[in-house]
This record gives structure tokens, sequence and C-alpha cells, in this order.
């Protein structure tokens, strides 16, 4: 089996596919990545199906070799990428052969980078998915972050072309949009005017279960308790820091701080991509926008993926 050595690691590396369905009620987080539609096209880029696992980092990927050879592609944000030395280009797909060094640096006005190898990596599934939720321990390596030394499992990938875009996968920008609830009734109109006229910083407090904002604090005038209900992906808490916390793909399944509005999916991953210290702003939309702009949404990332295409042979010296 071709195994995928680990050399060096950046601090947040881990074993992500697109998550563990249908066990909420059992009060087992999804988890999975935090941008979806940047997994799945590192996948498509190495010939992969779209449930096969890759590596998620955040920050700094790290220095990795192979036993053997495949393809490799990286996504998610722009990125330093070189094999033994040489520069490599994000967003397509290119050989790594037993003996070469694989060295990913520091994304660069993004978080979360996407590495796929062709055939995936085939770490025993737990509970239906290979995805790591580290504070159960589940999934992935062990259930924990990678670390230098450590082997990892790749599953068998016949021969394939490289490739590459036609027509590059490019996410909207503006307000980041939600919709209002469950627990909206409990926030005034002054509140609602804080939330929704004045900018939020995206402060460093932020992980894969959640990431917490800077800003005008948010009252509850009904209070900032409530009894436990459950969580969906982007939902966002106001505990009594008046602090909003954005619910990720590690979150718990339940709380008990209201939540006054809900990430819309289609823009969750890129609230996920802003990088610390940036400033955003929320826009209200209904349920049935936030529907419609997924479905939008889909039929833009089916688009980016049929537009993969073989890279042209590289020109060498006569």
């Amino acid at each position: 089996m071709t195994e995928l050595l680990v050399r060096q690691v950046g601090p947040m590396v881990t074993v992500q596919d697109r998550g563990r369905k249908g066990l909420l009620h059992a009060g087992v987080s999804g988890s999975g990545p935090m941008d979806g539609p940047s997994m799945d096209l590192a996948n498509a880029l190495v010939g992969n199906g779209a449930d096969c696992a890759v590596l998620e980092f955040a920050g700094t990927g790290g220095v990795f070799e192979v036993s053997e050879p495949v393809r490799f592609a990286v996504t998610g944000g722009a990125v330093d990428i070189r094999i033994d030395g040489v520069a490599a280009f994000p967003w397509e797909s290119h050989h790594l052969l037993p003996g070469q060094r694989l060295a990913i640096g520091a994304m660069r006005d993004a978080v979360w980078g996407y590495l796929a190898f062709s055939g995936g990596i085939v770490t025993p599934p737990v509970l239906g998915a290979r995805a790591t939720h580290l504070r159960s321990g589940l999934g992935g390596l062990d259930g924990r972050r990678l670390a230098a030394d450590d082997r990892l499992p790749l599953g068998r990938a016949g021969a394939g072309p490289l490739l590459a875009f036609r027509r590059f996968w490019q996410q909207v920008r503006g307000p980041i949009r939600v919709v209002p609830g469950p627990q909206d009734d409990r926030f005034d109109a002054a509140a609602w005017r804080d939330f929704l006229e004045e900018p939020f910083i995206v402060s460093p407090s932020r992980d894969r279960m959640g990431q917490v904002l800077d800003g005008p604090r948010l009252h509850a005038a009904g209070g900032h308790d409530i009894v436990s209900d459950g969580t969906v992906a982007g939902s966002i808490q106001v505990p009594a820091s008046g602090r909003p916390i954005v619910l990720m793909a590690d979150r718990q399944t339940t709380g008990g701080y209201p939540k006054i509005a809900t990430v819309a999916s289609i823009d969750l991953p890129r609230l996920a991509q802003t990088p610390s210290g940036r400033p955003i702003r929320f826009a209200a939309i209904s349920q049935a926008e936030a529907e419609d702009l997924l479905i939008d949404g889909r039929r833009a990332l089916a688009d980016a993926l049929a537009g993969i295409a073989e890279k042209p042979p590289v020109a060498t010296p006569s």
C-alpha cells in the first residue's frame, strides 16, 4: 500500500472527508471540511471521488513524502508549494515521486488549505466517515492532529493526467448573509441595529469548533440563557459577554445560548476563510433566499468542476 510520510507538519493538520451524517441526535458532531467546495475541487483535480479523504490544514501545511508515485493538488487559497525546492502552483495537480519532498508553506489571504492525493487517504472509517473530530478523538489518525513521523495509508489510484481549471472557482464577496433565528426574538431593535449595521472583526479566538467575533456587544433583552436546543453549522450564539460565536464544522450538537441568526450555507466557507483581524458585515435574508443561493452556489461549483481539463504538456528545451 502507498504511504504518505509526514516529515514536518503545521499546527492544525487533520484528515477530513465530507463528515458524519445522521448522528446529531446521538450527540455526534458532523465534522468534515471548513471549506467544502475547496475540498471537492482538490479531490477532483487528482481524479478522486468527492467522498475521498484529504488533509486539511490551517495556516501552514508541512513537508511530505510518498512511498509510491501519486498525483496531488492543493486548494483553499494562495500558498507556496515546492517539490524539491521547485515552485508549483495551487489549484492544479502535480506528480510526486518517491524520494521527492513536497513542502507546503503558509496560506496567504485565506485560512484553510486542502491537500488531496490520488487514491485518497484511507485511514479506518469511524461511524461512517474518516473525518477527524478533535474534541472527541474520532476519525482520522487516532482522532488527532498529525505530527512529524506519522504515516498514513493512501488508496490505489490508476494512472491519470495532470489537471487544471479552465474556469477558476470564485467565491462571492460582500456581506455575510444570515437568516434570523431561531431565537431572534430575544434581541431588541437596538441589538439588531448593531448586528446588521456595525462591522465585526474576526478574532484570533477560533478553531474548527467555532470562531468569536469582536465588535459591538450584543445584548439579549430576553436573556442569554435558554433551554439547550440543537445547533447547526453557522449558528451564531450570543453568550452573556455579548461577543457572537459562529459555530463551525466541529461544533457541539446542542447549546444553551440564544442564537440571533444562522449564517447562510453558501457563505459559511467564505467566513471560515476570512483571516483573523479582518472586518466583516452581516446582511439578513430569508430562508427561501438562502436556499436559492445555495442551489446557485452548487451550480457554480458544478460548472467549476466541469471546467477541469488536462494540463498542457510542459515544453522541454530542444
